[in-house]
């Protein structure tokens, strides 16, 4: 049921800007370019050397702080994202139950600006808190266990036997961006629709480090650019930022205020329960998904799901979406399987929310709704047919109108 997939999501799959990116990047074009100069004063490298430099990184210990800024241009989003991601609303729902979730907890990263300290001890030992205010929230991996600490609830999550397999991914997945991972999407790249040039350098964390921009060459594509700085000495990808055609603050710019390359202290993955602490188990977590939801909306999971459809989730097109056009301006279309919600069979809380990020609009296709963010839009159709992109609304209903 999609309302109960819903509260099993991790945070990664909320963070859109980034997975987006990483999809545009897979046709890029290596344009070599040669570094401007700047400060600091670092010697001269193509794109390709710098890409090569990334791919050889194999920075293995770290720790540091962490600073993300998201601004996906939504309404406020914490309250709803943490109810439906772990089946509680947050600490301050009132329930409390499993409010030290990470699915719950680090959903709040999908907007505003977050401090985190983070520190790493190869695959098996990694260690995250966010610094959010006087409480902290930490999320430590060590081994085959995940544990989990929310100080204004004082509450605890465990996870034992913990893996990909078991949806609990490793504190440094849970980031909005790894380094290994963005430098795979890069090193995979291929094309002619984009331009990555170097862009002299800059000062990230005391570090000396190259700008490595990458920029799309078709119009049509939400996405203006990509800038990494890459560690002038190991490699490591030191900052991420992702700018909008639409202007403004940019929707993801993430990267470190102080890091060190060296081992952390055993001591910091060390976890204990604290006292009066409550412990919910990984198996237990979730449970209240479906309780979470009839308190947000004033309707049951069932109700929801037969209100709005599948959305194609999981379901729907049974040979997975269309993929329209390449490169930047991909579009994936599908058929959701059931019908637009008539307005009145809408829960008035998410009618509202609905109304936010929707404009209507209608052409050849027939008439249907853009839901927007600064960088990723989707156009549901009244009957069902659903276009999503990194594009302009403009290009979604271009699609849908060359599908006619």
């Amino acid at each position: 049921m999609a309302a109960q997939r819903a509260g099993q999501r991790k945070t990664s799959r909320y963070v859109v800007p980034v997975a987006v990116a990483g999809i545009a990047a897979a046709t890029i074009g290596l344009v070599p370019a040669l570094a401007a100069s700047g400060d600091p004063d670092l010697p001269e490298i193509t794109a390709q050397q710098l890409i090569e430099k990334i791919a050889a990184s194999d920075t293995q210990t770290l720790s540091g702080t962490f600073k993300v800024s998201t601004d996906l241009g939504l309404p406020a989003l914490d309250g709803l994202l943490g109810g439906l991601a772990g089946g509680t609303g947050g600490a301050d729902s009132g329930s409390g139950e499993g409010s030290a979730d990470p699915s719950a907890q680090l959903s709040k990263l999908v907007s505003g600006t977050h401090t985190l300290k983070i520190a790493v001890d190869g695959p098996e030992r990694q260690k995250l808190t966010l610094l959010d205010g006087a409480e902290q929230y930490s999320l430590v991996h060590d081994g085959d266990e995940v544990w989990a600490y929310d100080s204004a609830s004082n509450q605890v999550f465990h996870e034992k036997g913990a893996g990909a397999e078991k949806g609990v991914p490793a504190p440094d997945e849970e980031l909005p961006a790894s380094p290994k991972a963005l430098a795979d999407e890069v090193l995979k790249a291929a094309g002619d629709t984009t331009s990555i040039t170097v862009d002299g350098t800059a000062n990230v964390a005391g570090r000396d480090a190259y700008r490595l921009v990458v920029a799309p060459k078709q119009q049509g594509s939400t996405v203006e650019s990509v800038t990494i700085a890459v560690d002038a000495a190991t490699g490591t990808p030191l900052k991420f930022t992702l700018a909008s055609t639409s202007g403004g603050k940019p929707v993801v710019d993430a990267g470190f205020t102080k890091v060190d390359f060296g081992r952390p202290a055993a001591s910091e993955f060390a976890f204990t329960v604290p006292e009066g602490a409550k412990v919910t188990e990984g198996d237990e977590a979730g449970k209240g998904a479906p309780e979470a939801l009839e308190k947000e909306f004033g309707k049951s999971p069932e109700e929801l799901e037969k209100a709005f459809g599948d959305f194609g989730l999981g379901g729907g097109d049974a040979n997975g979406p269309e993929i329209i056009g390449e490169g930047w301006t991909t579009i994936a279309a599908f058929d959701s399987g059931a019908p637009a919600p008539k307005t009145e069979d809408v829960p008035k809380e998410a009618r509202g929310f609905m109304d936010a990020l929707g404009d209507r609009v209608s052409g050849k296709f027939g008439s249907g709704t853009v839901f927007k963010t600064k960088i990723v839009n989707a156009l549901m159709t009244d009957d069902g047919k659903v276009y999503v992109g990194a594009v302009t609304p403009q290009a979604l209903v271009d699609a849908a109108n060359s599908a006619k």
